[in-house]
Formats: structure tokens, C-alpha cells, sequence
């Protein structure tokens, strides 16, 4: 086996898979390295969506859009920590990014119509600047789709995957109320069960896990080898320069040699114990975390590169993407963890803490939810909060991992995820809740509620807030009383989608030291390298976009500093050198 390149990228999430590609495609000889056995990171697991403002698909469908929108909607939500070269390189390079993917691979888009998270701040969107990897059917993998990392459990039914836009799962909310709904879904599920027999895997994919697949199989297209079961260990030098990786795996420990450097794409360090005490407040109080992220997201990239001299900054006051999740079940030992997507938008549906009372609104994004539950569980014995409905809610959205109607809930009920109570004093009873703070709390709710208000905290407010929620029910899509028991609740706790906190690098992914010198031959793309976004998260995608971005921006400049070198002239700026 080969193992002298240009270039080796490790990870093979978006990120990396995007700096490969590109790498490839302006001609230099390209491994990506992978630790466990499937490709696809945590861009495998995910909705699979990109914030990408100006691009083609955006354009149409807001005209109105603008360079200086963008820009004053991004120092709005960046705030102190607003980078001004790092956000023009993003603004300028991700609708070309997006271009050249679509034209040479096969990457492939469709927009949505997801609103900014923030739509009413300053320059903020209802509609254009987010897009989704396009369903792919992994059969055209080939050999591979078995290395493909399977969809998260938790967010699928029976394997089946649904696309993170509303399009897709508003048929199985309405399926009992809709012949056309009802039409799609018997379809949809007569698909995928015959998917299971060929196959035992679905093969028509959606979300995270199409664009985890379209990007694998351009590379693989182009013969850029992703090698499993691979982990990196550590990286070699000469001299201050790095020149590769040792890397473990089957066949034994091995060196693999990088001519013109190593791009780090491990996902960031969600799964990093000793980090995350350092940076999440909730692990600081000592209280539970539960991260769906993937386990092999232990930080690595940070590591090696602080081994050779980076510097990993804990300075975002908010150092991950937040995501109030719920612990499943599955019995054997197995349990899963299920991000708390969809239900919080559901008209009948409310968020309480421990002493019954509301504290944000619950149709606001995962991220602000979370970052709301940090600051109100301050000094409490634990960071949780319950999801709380009644009987009609349940049988219409269902709760967190607990289907809708028809769907049986009684296993749930026995297990106790769950809870379960005749009126609110038993359900509260039954949780560990307030009883007399959640009988006052649904009471005063239930007042504005049955005018479509909530005068509290303004849930359905904005475009945003609505976009999740269910139109039928009016004047407000996102709130209806809780009036018809039995009542139902689900307990969360704190998890997150990535982290933001990251490496200290150049506009271009130079690895850099604390003194703002480079590391050289050493980069980083992705979750590993700090959020251009600052700890923000003010849309659909904001992950996946800029990280495609920038890995395609470092990919350009590492092309471009080793043509200069070839030509003999003096290296360029990175960030002219990305142009």
C-alpha cells in the first residue's frame, strides 16, 4: 500500500472530504485517513444542511438578498467576536464553493426553505440562505456503501430516514388526516421495507448522511483512497516542519509521508472528557452531558496539532453547538441519544424545569434553547429541563422519541422515558417537577394559549418559530393549551452537534501558534478548526457551509503556495492565495 502524498487529510467528514476533492481536482496526489470503520464523521449523522448565502439556489429564491445583508447580519450575530477577513472569505468563496462542487463532482443541491434562526436581526432572512445536500441512492457506491456510517438511530424510523427540511415529514404527521399524506408515507414505507430485505440498510438517503455519500463517491471518483480503519497517532517532523502522520490499524502501525502537508478534519473534540470539563459550563457544575456526535470525535486534531506547537482557545461564551437531548432506551444495554429536533416547535407542547416553571421559548432554535437552559440551571442541582404535552399533542407530533398516533407509547411508559400522569400533579409527581410551579404554569400559559399567544415569550414570533410548527393549527402554529389529560412528559439533558472552540488558524487553515506564527506543513478544516461564527449559531447549516468553505479555501491556497513554489516564486498570502 501506498504512503507518500502531497497531501493527507484526516477525517473524512464534510470538511475533509471537501479539501481532498479540491486538492484532487488541481492536481495533487490526495489520502484521506479515517479512524473507525465507516466514512462520514459526524456529517453522516447530521441534517445535511449548508448556510451558504448568494448562492444560485438562494438568489432566486430571495432577489432581494445582498452582499451588505449578509455582511450586517454577520457582524450582528458574531458580535466581539467578529473575524473580518475570515467572513469575507466565507461571503465571497461559499456560493463558488458551491458552484464547483455542483459542476465537477457529484454534489448535488436543492434549496430549502428554512428562515435565518435570527430572521428579525439586522440584514436577518426568512428564506434563501440555506441549502441541503440532495438524496442520493448509495447503491452508486458501490462496494463501499457498507463503509458508509449509517444514520443516527434515534431520528430514524426502522432505519428510514426523513430530510431535516419540513417537506418531508409533514406526510407522516398528517397521515392520519390526509389521504395524500397517507398515500406518501404507505409509499415511502413500502420502499424502505423492501430496501431492508435487499439490503439491510436503506439505500435511498437523505439529510447528513446524502452528503456524507455524494461526497465519498466524488472522491472515490477521482481515486482519492479513504482508508478505514486507519487512526492517526501522531505526526512526524523535520525539523519544525510537519512531513505526515503515524497511523495505526490492522495491517500495524505505519508512516505516511505528506510533501506539501497534513490537513486536520477529526471533527473537533466533542467526545473529549478532559476538554469539555474544561469548556461546557454544564460538565464544570457536574452534570450530565449526552453528545450524539460520533464516539471517535475525541479531540485527536486538537492534540497533534498543540503536540506541534497550535494553540486550542477556550474563549466562545458559548464553545459548542447546544442540543437539548433525551436518553433512549433500546434495551440489551443499548441506549441511543435522541436530539430534540422537531417537538419543541408543536403547538401543545412546552419546556418547564425542575420547579415546574418555563424559562425560553421553546420554538426557538436547539442552540438558543440550550444556551437559555445553561443560564437558567445556574446554581441548580442539574441542567434539564422536561418536555411537557397533553394527551391531543402526543397523538399528533409525538414526543422526542415516542412516534404519533398510531404508534404504541405503552414501552415507553414501561420504561420510563416516558412519564406519565392522570392529571399535572401526578405527571409532576412522577418526574420529580414542582407540582404547584407546573399547574401554574400550564394555567397561565393556557390563558393566552387558547387566544394563539403566549405573551411570556413570544413563541411564534418570528419565521423561524413557524417554519417547524404545524400550520394547521391557527391563529398561532406554534401554541395550543394543554387542557386534555392524560399528560406526558420527557426529560432532557445537555448535548451539543459539534463544538465551535478550536484551533487558532489563518484565513487559509494554517495551523498557527500562540505567537501567530504558522506551523508548518500543518492545517485545519472543519469542527478543528475555531467557528468562523464565534459561538453563534444564527442558521440552518451554519456548520456544514463554512466548513466546506474553508476547506475548500485551504485545499486552494495549499495548490496554489506549491505552484508558486514549482514556478519559483515567492509564496503568496493565503488569503490572496485562495482566490
Amino acid at each position: 500500500m501506498r504512503t507518500e502524498y502531497d497531501l493527507i487529510v484526516v477525517g473524512s467528514g464534510a470538511a475533509g472530504l471537501a479539501c481532498a476533492i479540491t486538492a484532487k481536482k488541481r492536481g495533487l496526489d490526495v489520502a484521506v485517513l479515517e479512524k473507525e470503520p465507516v466514512f462520514g464523521g459526524t456529517t453522516a449523522l447530521s441534517g445535511g444542511v449548508l448556510w451558504i448565502p448568494l448562492t444560485h439556489h438562494g438568489r432566486k429564491q430571495d432577489p432581494t438578498d445582498s452582499l451588505d445583508k449578509v455582511r450586517e447580519f454577520l457582524r450582528a450575530e458574531t458580535g466581539a467576536f467578529h473575524d473580518e477577513a475570515a467572513v469575507e472569505a466565507f461571503i465571497a468563496h461559499g456560493p463558488e464553493m458551491v458552484d464547483f462542487f455542483e459542476r465537477e463532482t457529484q454534489m448535488q443541491f436543492v434549496p430549502t426553505l428554512y428562515p435565518d434562526y435570527h430572521p428579525t436581526a439586522p440584514g436577518g432572512a426568512d428564506v434563501g440562505r440555506s441549502i441541503l445536500a440532495a438524496p442520493y441512492d448509495i447503491r452508486g457506491l458501490g462496494a463501499d456503501m457498507a463503509r458508509l456510517k449509517p444514520p443516527l438511530k434515534t431520528i430514524t424510523f426502522i432505519g428510514m430516514m426523513f430530510n431535516s427540511s419540513n417537506a418531508d415529514l409533514k406526510h407522516f404527521f398528517r397521515a392520519t388526516k390526509s389521504p395524500a399524506s397517507a398515500w406518501y408515507v404507505a409509499r415511502r414505507l413500502a420502499s424502505h421495507m423492501k430496501e431492508l430485505a435487499l439490503h439491510r440498510r436503506a439505500v435511498q438517503v437523505t439529510s447528513g448522511n446524502a452528503l456524507a455519500a455524494r461526497l465519498a463517491r466524488s472522491a472515490l471518483d477521482l481515486s482519492i483512497p479513504i482508508l478505514t480503519d486507519t487512526p492517526v497517532r501522531s505526526l512526524q517532523r523535520e525539523g519544525e516542519r510537519v512531513s505526515g502522520v503515524v497511523a495505526g490499524g490492522a495491517q500495524g502501525e505505519r508512516t505516511f509521508t505528506a510533501r506539501l502537508g497534513v490537513v486536520l478534519a477529526c471533527g473537533g473534540f466533542p467526545q473529549d472528557k478532559a476538554r469539555i470539563a474544561q469548556a461546557y459550563p454544564h460538565v464544570q457544575r457536574g452534570h450530565e452531558h449526552l453528545s450524539p456526535t460520533p464516539a471517535g470525535n475525541t479531540g485527536d486534531g486538537c492534540t497533534m496539532a498543540e503536540s506541534a506547537g497550535g494553540v486550542v482557545d477556550i474563549r466562545f461564551p458559548e464553545p459548542a453547538a447546544w442540543m437539548p437531548v433525551s436518553r433512549v432506551d433500546f434495551g440489551k444495554g443499548e441506549v441511543g441519544v435522541f436530539p430534540h429536533l422537531l417537538d419543541r416547535y408543536k403547538p401543545g407542547v412546552i419546556g418547564v424545569l425542575a420547579d415546574g416553571r418555563r424559562f425560553t421559548n421553546e420554538s426557538n432554535s436547539y442552540h438558543d434553547v440550550g444556551a437559555a437552559l445553561h443560564r437558567a440551571c445556574a446554581g441548580r442541582a442539574e441542567t434539564a429541563m422536561w418536555l411537557v404535552c397533553d394527551k391531543t399533542a402526543l397523538a399528533r407530533y409525538g414526543l422526542g422519541y415516542v412516534k404519533p398516533a398510531p404508534m404504541p407509547i405503552g414501552r415507553f411508559v414501561r420504561n420510563g422515558y416516558l412519564l406519565q400522569g392522570r392529571t399535572l400533579a401526578e405527571l409532576a409527581q412522577r418526574a420529580g417537577i414542582d407540582a404547584a410551579g407546573l399547574e401554574q404554569t400550564v394555567r397561565e400559559y393556557n390563558v393566552g394559549a387558547q387566544r394563539g399567544e403566549d405573551p411570556a415569550f413570544g413563541r411564534g414570533t418570528t419565521s423561524f418559530n413557524r417554519y417547524l410548527a404545524d400550520p394547521a393549527q391557527q391563529p398561532n402554529p406554534c401554541v395550543a393549551p394543554l387542557a386534555q389529560g392524560p399528560f406526558y412528559a420527557v426529560k432532557l439533558v445537555m448535548g451539543e452537534l459539534g463544538t465551535f472552540d478550536g484551533l487558532r488558524t489563518s484565513v487559509a487553515g494554517e495551523v498557527l501558534r500562540r505567537d501567530g506564527s504558522r506551523v508548518e506543513g500543518l492545517y485545519a478544516v472543519g469542527n478543528d478548526r475555531a467557528s468562523v461564527m464565534g459561538g453563534n449559531y444564527p442558521g440552518a447549516g451554519i456548520t456544514h457551509g463554512p466548513n466546506m468553505t474553508f476547506g475548500y479555501l485551504t485545499a486552494l491556497h495549499i495548490a496554489g503556495q506549491a505552484a508558486a513554489r514549482s514556478a519559483g516564486a515567492e509564496e503568496q498570502p493565503a488569503v490572496e492565495a485562495s482566490a
